[in-house]
């Protein structure tokens, strides 16, 4: 049995839109896509209940869903699992489209590969502790305030580029080497294109949700698909019809 999103909507009937339509009665089937589905939030909220994955290259739901769960067709429970609605935004583009779709975006080569900011590389001491974590959005350019800096001898002398604009640096005392240390071109510059890479390699981390519990999924989503009874529009449950407007016109 095929478990495609499908598959598991219910119809809805409305009026025909054919203008050669010769019977004012007749109505068109289709799937009701108002209906939508989720997972409950006592099962999406708690991690137990989910494997991370990893997507690969150019994996597409349908294949991640063929490879985890033996059944491509259950890639809306791959999308439902991460919350995902646009797979064109929220999942990783291919990689022969990347380019493309970024170069659209920037508008040129120039703007593509210009600098979007700079980010800290990390610093650690000598006893392998981090003294400035990496990846931090910087300026390339920080404010000198140091009064006194030490000469070539050890020595306090006066700073002259005190208050002044320089390269990025940062200045602490290495309890391994019992002493001050200086750190420079600790920065390095992050392009529009590395940022846009780095945003979607992030969309790769996704949640699948444990085989043992799709019947549970299943049930849920039968429920959540079957019309109850009560309404005018009401057939069965799995078929609603609309009110024929060309009785009306």
């Amino acid at each position: 049995m095929s478990l495609s999103y499908f598959n598991l909507l219910p119809n809805f009937e409305y009026v025909s839109r054919n203008y050669d339509e010769k019977n004012i009665s007749s109505y068109t089937t289709t799937k009701n896509l108002f209906k939508r589905a989720k997972i409950r939030d006592d099962i999406f909220e708690n991690v137990a209940f989910f494997e991370r994955y990893n997507i690969i290259g150019d994996e597409r739901p349908d294949n991640v869903a063929g490879k985890y769960y033996n059944d491509s067709t259950l890639d809306w429970l791959v999308l439902l699992s991460n919350n995902i609605l646009d797979v064109n935004s929220e999942w990783p583009l291919p990689s022969n489209t990347f380019e493309k779709v970024m170069l659209n975006k920037y508008g040129s080569y120039d703007k593509l590969y210009s600098t979007h900011h700079y980010e800290t590389i990390e610093v650690t001491n000598s006893l392998g502790k981090i003294v400035l974590p990496g990846g931090l959005f910087v300026s390339n350019l920080i404010r000198d305030y140091r009064v006194y800096v030490k000469d070539e001898f050890g020595e306090d002398v006066e700073n002259a580029e005190y208050n002044k604009l320089v390269p990025y640096f940062i200045e602490y005392y290495d309890y391994g080497l019992g002493q001050e240390v200086l750190k420079t071109n600790i920065i390095k510059e992050v392009t529009n294109y590395d940022y846009e890479v780095t945003i979607d390699e992030k969309k790769r981390n996704i949640f699948l949700l444990k085989q043992t519990y799709i019947p549970v999924i299943l049930d849920d989503l039968d429920n959540i698909m079957t019309y109850k009874q009560g309404s005018s529009q009401y057939i069965t449950n799995k078929i609603k019809r609309g009110d024929n407007i060309r009785l009306y016109s």
